[in-house]
């Protein structure tokens, strides 16, 4: 019989099942969804590597979608024992999953603006919000407080107006100079996300990077919707 691991760490069986059982987390030893765990591969040359559209070869792992998470799996060398391999994670591994989830945020933001779903200035914004048509607002971490604070004023507006459970999510993730590096000319100060597949692409993911920051989740409070 195997002995019991040690505290806080999981045993043989418990890593072993957590692929085969589709989503178990391999530090928290608790199940999830894809919007709420990360999945991990060895690649051709042994490191770890993310898997965040859950597309490459070879037997994987799953990390809960929070960089403590990542972190603790790294220290604790739990990712080698999780994939069976000789598997090694660099020690900035949990820095390179932020990366790659800005990287990928920003990519849905330029699809989304592409297909009418994502739109940029605060005018357009405050419109937007007021009108119902957006389902998330988007601030350079680093925007003026006072064109931030004028579209607050509208998700407010719209929540007691509307009697909607929840003001519409308001995100502030990425500092203007981080977007102007990543999107270029389409980096903005102020946006919004409207209704429709891209624009909730645009919502989940911005969910998924302010989560995995130790932030949590918004809902759209319904947003784009009429009660009934």
């Amino acid at each position: 019989m195997r002995g019991d691991a040690p505290e806080g760490l999981p045993n043989d069986d418990v890593i072993e099942s957590a692929d085969m059982n589709g989503r178990t987390c391999i530090v928290t030893r608790q199940s999830g969804t894809p919007e709420t765990l990360i999945r991990f591969v060895a690649g051709p040359d042994g490191s770890v590597v993310a898997d965040l559209k859950r597309q490459l070869p070879g037997r994987g792992c799953w990390v809960s979608a929070s960089r403590e998470a990542v972190d603790k799996a790294v220290a604790k060398k739990l990712f080698a024992r999780a994939l069976k391999a000789d598997a090694k994670a660099d020690p900035d591994l949990g820095q390179r999953v932020d990366r790659l989830l800005v990287a990928q945020l920003a990519g849905m933001m330029n699809m989304a603006r592409k297909a009418g779903q994502f739109i940029t200035g605060s005018a357009k914004v405050d419109l937007a919000v007021r009108s119902g048509e957006a389902i998330a607002v988007f601030h350079a971490a680093d925007a003026a407080a006072d064109g931030v604070r004028k579209i607050d004023q509208a998700r407010k507006a719209w929540h007691l107006g509307m009697e909607t459970d929840a003001e519409i999510p308001s995100f502030r993730l990425l500092s203007e100079a981080e977007m102007e590096e990543l999107m270029g000319q389409n980096a903005f100060i102020h946006a919004a996300a409207l209704a429709g597949q891209a624009g909730e692409g645009v919502v989940k993911r911005a969910n998924l990077l302010k989560t995995y920051r130790g932030g949590a989740p918004q809902t759209t409070g319904g947003a784009g919707q009429k009660p009934q």
